[in-house]
């Protein structure tokens, strides 16, 4: 088998590993980046990047690039409850280089990340290599086994970073226990188009058993339906018309053709949970790996940032001098325990209350509108 070795070997070309991968690779560690599919091409994930992230991004010196992507910048998020508007929220006060939500499709992201790693000789991206397996010795992860397109490699490292998100291998075999917090809903991901005249927001709706949520995206409204967990199979049985018709009630328009079939419905099932302990000797989680988090917020992608930029603030120097102990890793999670919670104790308190309740409101798929 063939045999690489590296400093710091993440798993998962996603936001959190990417950002580990350039500020590691920044601070001078040799970084391979692993990344399973051969391009960062993959619809319906998190767009949206919230003004916090984008401070990081101005503190390194690189928001301005950033902002030449292709984007949308909303700076109000606005709602309507039954038939009552209300105004959400104003971005255009906070205290950040960026006053606004930047909505990018995320492999604009990933790529952006991608080239401004690329610019240190001592970063590496893998594409099409998934890991697959955890090489340990004794009681401490000391690298991967990883399929590649030349087949089965092994890559040791002084660190592993889990970053491969929240149903993958390497965190069902890592043997670190996972808390389920419970889920009522799933979402439906769909497109539909951004006509004149349309509000340039966020815009969520609350209404007769229903929850709709459009983000602005240019030509386009990326459209979150919340249906009640595991009701996919009950909404299908209504048939696609009935599902248009439901669509474009609840956006405010005549209709909604741009859904031609299911194949234009992503089904997005809902997870929050976490690692009770997110690390063991030689390997660390972080982003959906470690927490898995509701898509209430949008706050996802923006975590998973904050914990790459926690986890090489931490681990930099001692992986240079290569005197990485267990007690670095401690201290990522103790660093990133608070936000974490938090997060996930209000998406489950939205969820557990409101959400279930409203999508409770009716016997069916929840989604119907008047």
């Amino acid at each position: 088998m063939k045999s690489l070795t590296t400093t710091c070997l993440i798993a998962g070309g996603g936001p959190a590993g990417m950002m580990a991968g350039l500020l590691l690779a920044r601070a001078g560690v040799d970084v391979i980046v692993l990344e399973k599919h051969e391009d960062f091409l993959r619809d319906f994930r998190g767009d949206t990047v919230h003004p916090s992230t984008m401070q990081v991004l101005h503190e390194l010196g690189l928001l301005e690039d950033f902002l030449k992507r292709p984007h949308q910048e909303i700076t109000t998020v606005e709602g309507e409850i039954g038939n009552t508007p209300i105004k959400i929220g104003d971005l255009t006060h906070l205290p950040t280089a960026a006053k606004f939500i930047a909505l990018m499709p995320q492999w604009e992201f990933l790529n952006f990340l991608s080239e401004k790693a690329k610019a240190y000789p001592n970063f590496h991206l893998m594409m099409r290599c998934e890991a697959r397996f955890l090489v340990v010795e004794g009681e401490r992860v000391c690298g991967l086994r990883v399929d590649t397109p030349e087949g089965m490699v092994e890559i040791k490292a002084d660190l592993v970073i889990g970053a491969d998100g929240r149903h993958l291998q390497l965190r069902a075999t890592s043997g670190l226990t996972v808390k389920k917090l419970g889920v009522p809903i799933d979402v439906l991901w769909l497109r539909i188009a951004h006509h004149d005249g349309d509000a340039k927001s966020v815009f969520g709706r609350i209404t007769n058993g229903a929850i709709f949520v459009m983000l602005y995206c240019g030509d386009y409204w990326q459209c979150a339906l919340v249906i009640r967990k595991d009701g996919l199979e009950a909404i299908k049985a209504e048939g696609i018309d009935a599902f248009r018709a439901r669509v474009a009630a609840l956006a405010h328009r005549a209709r909604a053709d741009e859904i031609a079939s299911w194949d234009d419905v992503k089904l997005l099932t809902v997870a929050v949970d976490r690692l009770e302990r997110w690390w063991r000797p030689g390997l660390l989680f972080i982003g959906d790996a470690a927490h898995a988090m509701s898509p209430i917020g949008g706050v996802g992608i923006n975590l998973a940032i904050q914990d790459a930029v926690a986890a090489s603030n931490i681990l930099a120097k001692p992986l240079l001098k290569r005197a990485l102990k267990p007690s670095h890793l401690v201290a990522v999670q103790k660093r990133r325990r608070f936000p974490t919670w938090i997060t996930q104790a209000m998406q489950v308190a939205v969820q557990n209350t409101i959400m279930r309740d409203v999508l409770g409101a009716r016997a069916s798929s929840g989604c119907r509108s008047r």
